[in-house]
């Protein structure tokens, strides 16, 4: 490979940045649950839908469990399937 190549390789991954850490395996006493409004909130978009993993930086585990937290607080009428304003 040249050199010119590898440093367009190092520009391509610069861009993105580094790469996020899932909280929960940082640090493993925060429980996921759907009774922690702040833990459910902050996993919510403005129009109610679930941030994606990529955005919130969850490992794939994680993220299902918090998805199914926001779920049940939904069911339970703890937190919004649509925010008022958009109703």
């Amino acid at each position: 490979m040249t050199a010119a190549r590898k440093r367009i390789k190092k520009k391509k991954l610069s861009r993105f940045g580094r790469k996020k850490k899932c909280r929960f395996c940082g640090n493993p006493s925060l429980e996921i649950s759907f009774k922690n409004e702040k833990l459910v909130q902050r996993h919510v978009s403005d129009r109610g839908k679930i941030v994606a993993r990529r955005v919130t930086g969850n490992c794939a585990k994680h993220q299902r469990m918090v998805a199914q937290a926001v779920k049940v607080a939904r069911f339970l009428a703890l937190a919004p399937y649509v925010r008022e304003h958009y109703r």
